[in-house]
């Protein structure tokens, strides 16, 4: 299993891109896909065309918009240069009737030359190839279901939380996983609502006995913080501050390289 950081920041950051990431197993899967993700997916010599999967935490646009120009682009693809797979989107409730909003909204969406399968999923376990992804629900905001993913593949795992607060269906999430990454929104010294800041991701690290933990999904103020510090007063496993196209190997042994 191979995780690829295509967004470590938010919306508007002077220096990275918004969230996204991308899981190599048996095959590529995306995972939310913020403002600037795409030109770092381009950087990461995957093929864009061959992506069949993406999966959304939810919609707050640091987690989605760059979906626009990536469809565009594989509409244009398919029409004028190759035939391209189906793609599959899987998301929070809710999903299908954004994109089919979208779809029916946008110049030249409503008919791709491709099939696209619109999926909501909430709590329960499905399977992309020999991959399982377990969802569950995050706390984070009141106007939408915002989920958090755990990927396991051949005895490896990765959980991500999206954007979300304590809780215990995030310790459950990220129970004796490989590899956490969390939202680490805030600085300890300036904490704010709807997101964590680094002791609590140290804290949801220690209680699932994650073996390495990776901070993420930094507003500036956190950036400018030593929040790998104020994790460790809580966490002592291995801690990462994430950036732009960082990689992870998850080795076969469930030691993360």
């Amino acid at each position: 299993m191979k995780v690829t950081i295509l967004g470590s920041g938010t919306n508007i950051h002077p220096t990275r891109a918004a969230a996204g990431y991308v899981v190599e197993t048996d095959r590529p899967i995306l995972l939310d896909f913020g403002p600037r993700t795409l030109s770092n997916l381009l950087q990461t010599g995957i093929d864009r065309h061959t992506i069949q999967y993406l999966l959304f935490t939810h919609y707050h646009s640091d987690h989605f918009s760059d979906f626009i120009p990536f469809f565009f682009d594989a509409v244009c693809h398919s029409k004028f240069a190759a035939v391209r797979p189906d793609l599959t989107i899987y998301g929070p409730p809710g999903t299908k009737r954004l994109f089919r909003t979208i779809f029916r909204t946008f110049p030249n969406f409503s008919d791709p030359p491709f099939q696209v399968i619109l999926k909501e999923v909430k709590d329960r376990s499905f399977l992309i190839g020999h991959t399982q992804i377990t969802p569950l629900p995050m706390t984070h905001s009141e106007q939408q279901t915002c989920l958090g993913y755990r990927l396991e593949y051949q005895g490896r795992s990765a959980a991500f939380s999206g954007d979300a607060m304590v809780s215990p269906n995030l310790v459950r999430l990220c129970q004796d996983t490989d590899l956490a990454v969390l939202d680490c929104s805030f600085s300890s010294h300036q904490p704010g609502g709807s997101h964590m800041h680094a002791e609590e991701c140290g804290k949801i690290a220690e209680q699932a006995n994650a073996k390495k933990l990776v901070l993420s999904h930094f507003y500036e103020a956190a950036d400018r913080s030593n929040v790998v510090a104020q994790a460790r007063r809580f966490f002592s496993g291995p801690i990462i501050k994430g950036k732009d196209l960082l990689t992870f190997q998850i080795a076969k042994a469930s030691k993360v390289a």
